[in-house]
């Protein structure tokens, strides 16, 4: 028998401290092809237009949010909690990152990207000589 084999004693370590303790869901997303861009349909429900953080950075799209949720009065015992909400898309060059359009109405957060100039289609003129 190999001395590995012999189970040592270890130092318990302390838990590394740089973990957020929160709990974050990716929120479910639908993606339409419309005529001028993509239309992005996100459900975070519980969140609110104050609540959301939308960023473009490095041509990725980074969606977060945060629920909030209002009790009438103080629960003695709970057992649903909202969690926050957090979700990233690498963005192409196809897309017009400066005209992004972004709505929200019940928990349901819309967003336009457009196409970039230089993806829509172009019509060439023949010309007849």
């Amino acid at each position: 028998m190999k001395e590995t084999t012999v189970p040592q004693q270890q130092q318990p370590t302390a838990p590394a401290e740089t973990r957020d303790e929160s709990r974050t869901l990716t929120p479910p997303v639908d993606i339409f092809d419309v005529e001028d861009g993509l239309a992005v349909i996100v459900d975070m429900p519980g969140v609110g237009k104050e609540d959301l953080d939308i960023r473009v950075e490095n041509d990725v799209l980074t969606l977060s949010g945060k629920a909030e949720q209002a009790l009438p009065e103080t629960a003695i015992y709970t057992e649903f909690q909202l969690a926050n909400f957090f979700r990233q898309f690498q963005l192409s060059d196809r897309v017009d990152q400066e005209k992004i359009r972004a709505e929200a109405k019940n928990g349901v957060l819309t967003l336009h990207l457009p196409k970039a100039e230089k993806a829509k289609p172009k019509k060439i003129a023949v010309q007849v000589k």
